[in-house]
Parts: structure tokens; sequence; C-alpha cells
């Protein structure tokens, strides 16, 4: 496999749209997370809501409008960041059929259906304008981007629950090392809706305030939403200059439908495995973002795999606290969060961590750190039924 360049990317989640407001918000410490309004509940807790007004969908594709894709559309148009010109050019490189698409999800567009059933059970009938293909089938977002994008390339989603997304960015690295495309939009989407909330709750993993990852008192987690896409494209000297996706790791340790293996085996094999592949030993690492949703279970397996792979020095954190768990986004959203870890040269910290469980036995960040430098970063993400994707990016090796 060789080393890909990560050439754009963009960003949507709590903290507001762009990299940029995600910087701002890693650096400050400051979690994103209120009461959820979009949504009515009947139990107390706080969610990582998008705040921002969302762009519509153009009225000549009513079929494609739902919250997951103009979730999609405010990280793509966000012009600072430079997504969109990013796939503009490379469609032109290189030619539209050889562009791919591959998004993960893991609500895709329920908040769409349960409003359509709403609208059944008050009215008699559906919204004119729904379309379950197009807004809740788990390849709706991916179609509408490439509808939007006009590309022709294999277009498909991946839904692993909360691997999805760290799952579509090693697609994408296949993708392009066997020659299938010269470039593929990849990374997450997921938007909040009733189905996941009551179902986490059902499942007595929601924390009513603010939740602690890592911490000895953690209660469980926080839901989010938002999208992580990026570019990736085959490499050119142009591109030397961009950090890397080096390697990747992946496994199924099929252990519970729900609850991860409690020695973290699985993890340990993906991370494991994205070293293998990236021919790095785990001392070359600098920095962990760790899955770390903030259950006792989950936070403590991850520790243990960490422990099997890492020296107790790496220093590692969990980023959750600030922007909710944003399921099948999260890894394309917590991607670009290790993407501005190196070109910013800091080290996110643990949003809301107070006192780390002291059977942790690795260097858990509670606050950022400024003003280090980054050769090479892994990024965890962990999922529903063992299924587990550990990525590193990195600096090309020297």
């Amino acid at each position: 496999m060789h080393p890909i360049p990560i050439t754009a990317c963009s960003t949507i989640n709590a903290c507001g749209i762009g990299t940029d407001a995600l910087h701002q918000g890693l650096l400050s410490g400051k979690h994103a997370l209120r009461p959820p309004r979009l949504v009515d509940i009947a139990f107390q807790t706080v969610a990582g809501e998008v705040k921002e007004d969302l762009p519509n969908i153009d009225p000549s594709i009513p079929h494609f409008a739902s919250r997951n894709a103009r979730i999609a559309l405010a990280a793509l148009n966000h012009a600072p960041d430079g997504l969109l010109t990013a796939v503009q050019t490379a469609s032109a490189r290189y030619g539209a059929h050889r562009i791919g698409v591959v998004i993960g999800t893991s609500t895709s567009g329920i908040y769409e259906t349960e409003n359509a059933y709403k609208s059944l059970e008050d009215s008699g009938h559906a919204p004119d304008a729904y379309s379950f293909p197009h807004q809740h089938a788990w390849v709706a977002t991916a179609h509408f981007l490439k509808h939007q994008l006009a590309l022709k390339g294999p277009c498909y989603a991946v839904s692993t629950a909360c691997s999805s997304s760290s799952k579509t960015i090693a697609c994408a690295q296949r993708l392009i090392n066997s020659g299938v495309c010269d470039a593929v939009l990849t990374g997450g989407v997921d938007a909040l809706c009733r189905l996941t909330l009551q179902g986490f709750k059902s499942l007595e993993l929601v924390a009513e305030q603010p939740c602690t990852p890592l911490d000895e008192n953690r209660c469980g987690i926080n839901l989010g939403e938002g999208a992580g896409l990026l570019l990736l494209e085959k490499p050119a000297p142009e591109f030397s200059h961009c950090v890397h996706l080096l390697g990747t790791g992946e496994s199924s340790d099929a252990h519970h439908m729900t609850a991860p293996h409690p020695e973290g085996k699985g993890a340990a094999s993906a991370m494991g495995a994205a070293l293998k592949q990236a021919t790095l030993s785990s001392a070359k690492i600098d920095y962990v973002n760790l899955h770390a949703t903030g259950t006792l279970k989950n936070d403590a397996s991850e520790m243990r795999a960490m422990e099997a792979v890492f020296d107790p020095t790496i220093q590692c954190s969990g980023t959750k606290g600030l922007t909710g768990h944003t399921l099948g986004a999260a890894g394309g959203i917590e991607a670009i969060i290790s993407w501005l870890a190196l070109t910013h040269r800091f080290k996110p910290g643990t949003c809301s961590l107070k006192n780390v469980d002291e059977s942790f036995k690795c260097d858990v960040l509670k606050d950022a750190l400024p003003d280090r430098p980054l050769q090479f970063a892994m990024s965890n993400n962990f999922g529903f039924g063992g299924n587990n994707t550990s990525i590193i990016l990195g600096w090309k090796h020297a």
C-alpha cells in the first residue's frame, strides 16, 4: 500500500462549520453539547447537535432533501476549507469516471422516515417529497454527493456503526492503490434522530450531563451529529507537502452484539495491522486519538488494547466530550482531528475529563498541548459487533 495524500477535508459538527471551528474547539477544551432541539425526548441528556442553519437542497432534486444530505452539503460548500474546489479540480484532472464516493453512516435519513411516519399517523399520508431510497437508505447521501458533484466513479456506503467512516477511508485507500480510482471523496455523515437517542437510552448508555470519556466517574455517552469529509488522491509530487494516509487496520472480533471484547483483542489487532501496513513501530506514533465513548466497558476495553500495543508513555486523548459521539461520522471527523493535530502541531485534550481512571496506564491528556510537532498520529474507531478500525496519518516517511 502506497501512502495516499489527503488533499482537502472539511467538517461540520457541534463546534461549527469547517476545520477552523473544530480546531478552535479542540484548543478551548469547552464542550459544545446542549439539550436536543431537533427532536422531543422523554429523558434528560445533552447532544452534539449542529446549531448552524443548513443549506437547502436544490429544489430540482427534492427527493434528496434530508438532514443528512444538508449536513454533508454544508461541509462540502465551506469555502475556506476548499473541499469543493479540490473535488472539481480532481474531476477535471482525472475525469469524473475516475473519482469515487464512499461514505459511512449509521443513521442516514432515519430522521426523515420518522417524520414521514408522524405525517402518516397524523394525516393519513406521507409527505409527497419523501423518498426512502434517496433519503433513508444508507447509500442515499453518497448518491447525493455523487449527483451534486457530477461524478461517475464507484459510489457506495459503509455502515458498521461507530467504525463506519474510518472503514470508508480504508476503502478509499484500496480503490486508489488498486487503480480503480484516482481520487475518492470519503468520510462519514450522520444526523441525530429519535431512534438512536432512545435506542442508546434503552441500552442504559446515555449520560444525562456532558460525558466524561476516560474519567473514573464516566457514566455514558452523548450522541452527536455532523460530517467529516476527506478527498484522497493518488500520489503525485505536488502532494508531497500533504498529510498522508499511511496505514489502515481492520478487525472483527464478534465478541458481542454491542459490547466490546473486555481485553480489547479486536482493537489491538486493528492497531497492530495499521502499524504493520504503515511499516511503523508503535514507538513511532506521537499521538493516538482514542475512540473513548465515555462508557465503562468501551473505554476500559480500548485502554487494555492500548496497553497491549503501546508503551505507557504514549500520549492519547478522546474528543467525543467536545462534539458528542457522531456515530457513523465519528471516523471521518476524528481523522480530521488527527489531520489538524499534524498540520497545526498540537495534541488535543480530553474535554470534561477531571480524574483519569487509575486503572488506565497510558498518558491520557486532559488539556490540549500546543507547539507539539507530530510526525505520525493514529485514530481509533470501534463499532458494534466488534467492527474495529485504526488508521495512521502522518507526513511521508523521510
